[in-house]
């Protein structure tokens, strides 16, 4: 097992902590994970998207002109697809873009992702956030004692609503508790901070609560 060291706010190690293998140790699968995060960013999709046949366009009922003898092409509706104005042919139309995931799939997704970050020891681990009240300034001032640099997600307790609200300004931090954990936004940052509670100790942890979407 890899062995992490664990500071507080100011950057100071307070003690160290094992970082399990099963969660942190395996090799990466790159093809689930680009398959999950497909998934993933498909069910975000609205789906709303939608354009007018020449069925459902207004007007171009009547013949523009006669069959024969002018000269020009025939055409019966002037709402034909290469009329401006006319309908889309092949168009989009309202659609439900989610795919199927298995839940084992979404599990290996979201433990090779956490082992890709640790591999490129990109895991910081905190024993917790201190915030007497929400402030912004000390948020700044933590995430530079312990060295946190670009983009960064911090998964963080249900308890730590001062750390919440002083977190949530930065435009380089994304904030998710530990059940909202997955794949897409832990391979989106440079850096994960955990605390020592929102940690995942085994396989079990991490595990059939952190689905990828809902409505997957």
């Amino acid at each position: 097992m890899a062995e992490l060291p664990v500071r507080n706010q100011s950057g100071e190690q307070t003690g160290t902590v094992e970082l399990d293998d099963a969660v942190f140790g395996m090799e990466p699968n790159a093809a689930v994970m680009h398959q999950v995060v497909t998934a993933q960013l498909a069910a975000r999709r609205s789906g709303t998207h939608s354009t007018r046949t020449r069925a459902e366009v207004r007007g171009g009922g009547a013949k523009p002109w006669r069959q024969k003898g002018t000269g020009r092409a025939r055409h019966g509706s002037i709402r034909s697809p290469q009329f401006r104005g006319g309908g889309v042919a092949a168009g989009p139309k309202p659609r439900d873009y989610t795919q199927r995931t298995p839940k084992k799939m979404k599990r290996l997704a979201l433990w090779s992702a956490l082992s890709d970050r640790a591999a490129e020891g990109k895991i910081v681990v905190v024993d917790g956030w201190d915030f007497a009240t929400p402030r912004t300034k000390d948020a700044l001032a933590a995430l530079a004692a312990l060295e946190v640099e670009g983009r960064s997600l911090l998964v963080l307790g249900d308890d730590d609503r001062n750390a919440w609200l002083s977190f949530r300004n930065l435009p380089d931090v994304h904030l998710l508790t530990a059940r909202e954990l997955n794949p897409y936004d832990v391979l989106c940052s440079d850096v994960v901070v955990f605390t020592a509670e929102t940690l995942p100790t085994s396989r079990v942890s991490v595990g059939a609560e952190n689905s990828v979407e809902d409505s997957q």
